[in-house]
């Protein structure tokens, strides 16, 4: 099996190297906090004291990180994954960023040699936990088959979306439709709940007709209890939004309904609610409606 090197160890990095562990693939684990490592560690991973020492002697190289400057520091920086990787290695990385951070890592790796995936993922902490995330990969076909097994692991889905920075773009296509669901999901429910209509009933007709989504099922009843507890922060999804802005400016595509939707998910940020999960910026468009929300 192939040694594997993954770095950082955030809430879906941690459930993706267990995973692997899991599966039996030797996985060698570094993280900035080391402390990060110790319950990988007591599943069987080698700890790194540093990235080279991670990527040294591994096959395949990947990491989850929280935003493009978490990449370029990693990849990029004093001794950094590009300076400790050789020719013939693979280096996959399942970050969500703009398409032309994709393209740089690809291009300074191709100059040593290295091959690399992009392969970002849908799915958030119990999805990375119990190996169910959606991966959406680009780069060279023949090398997206070989580490395929490898993602499968991670996956219920792999989707191979063309050369490079095709996964990277899909993430963020995604990602403004996940960002529309909830807004949508908050609209409804802020006005079905002013018009007296019971959450509980409405969700059940959402859960049962042609426009069902798995977001509504999930959130839905996270906002009825009012629970809030991160398993995607709202923090990374504003980030996500300002790249799904900056991306729509670089192809000059219009994007009137997902500006808007950025416009609430930046003032429920600064409410203080960045360390949330995603669907606090809900609780935004209650205040706006004058909608004040109890547990149950």
């Amino acid at each position: 099996m192939k040694k594997i090197a993954y770095l950082g160890l955030g809430i879906m990095g941690r459930g993706m190297a267990a995973n692997l562990l899991k599966a039996g693939y030797p996985v060698t684990v570094w993280n900035r906090t080391a402390d990060r490592c110790a319950p990988l560690v007591a599943q069987g991973a080698a700890q790194a004291q540093s990235v080279a020492e991670a990527v040294a002697g591994a096959d395949v190289v990947m990491y989850c990180l929280s935003d493009d400057k978490a990449v370029d520091a990693l990849v990029f920086g004093e001794a950094g994954v590009l300076a400790g990787v050789k020719a013939g290695q693979i280096v996959i990385d399942m970050t969500t960023i703009h398409p032309d951070t994709t393209r740089k890592e690809a291009a300074a790796y191709a100059a040593k040699g290295v091959k690399f995936l992009d392969a970002p993922v849908f799915g958030s902490k119990n999805e990375a936990a119990n190996g169910g995330l959606w991966i959406v990969a680009g780069g060279e076909r023949d090398l997206f088959d070989e580490v395929k097994p490898i993602l499968e692991v991670l996956s219920e889905t792999t989707h191979y979306m063309g050369g490079t920075a095709m996964g990277s773009s899909m993430k963020l296509v995604g990602n403004l439709v996940v960002a529309a669901q909830l807004e949508a999901l908050g609209e409804a429910l802020v006005m079905a709940t002013k018009a007296g209509l019971n959450p509980e009933d409405v969700l059940g007709v959402l859960h049962v007709t042609d426009f069902k989504s798995p977001i509504f099922d999930g959130v839905g009843g996270a906002l009825i209890e009012r629970d809030f507890s991160t398993h995607f922060a709202l923090k990374l999804m504003l980030k996500d939004a300002n790249l799904i802005s900056r991306f729509a400016q670089d192809l000059n595509v219009p994007l009137p309904a997902s500006a808007a939707t950025r416009e609430v998910i930046k003032a429920a940020v600064n409410k203080g609610w960045g360390e949330e999960n995603a669907s606090a910026f809900i609780k935004q468009i209650e205040e706006l409606a004058g909608v004040v929300v109890k547990k149950g």
